[in-house]
């Protein structure tokens, strides 16, 4: 009978290989846990008034193209603008 060596099992890397993927995310989230407890997020102030002004700019970039889209569906059409009866 050979005799069996008998080692730790923190001594033998396969074990490692095996527990080291798992162990490497966890540390991670802990990491990332401290980093959102740390720096929490700023808070976002009028976001409100600040979407109102951005649909009023949109708003006028809409109706400054009013004529080019008319000049091109009076072109594609043949009807003049404004003379729709």
């Amino acid at each position: 009978m050979d005799k069996a060596i008998k080692t730790a099992w923190w001594k033998k890397w396969h074990i490692w290989l095996i527990v080291g993927g798992p162990l490497m995310v966890v540390i991670a989230s802990f990491y990332t846990l401290y980093l959102a407890i740390k720096t929490p997020d700023p808070a976002i102030d009028d976001y409100y008034r600040k979407g109102l002004e951005i649909n009023k700019t949109l708003n006028a970039q809409r109706d400054n193209m009013a004529p080019a889209q008319q000049a091109r569906n009076h072109a594609a059409t043949g009807i003049a603008p404004g003379k729709e009866d």
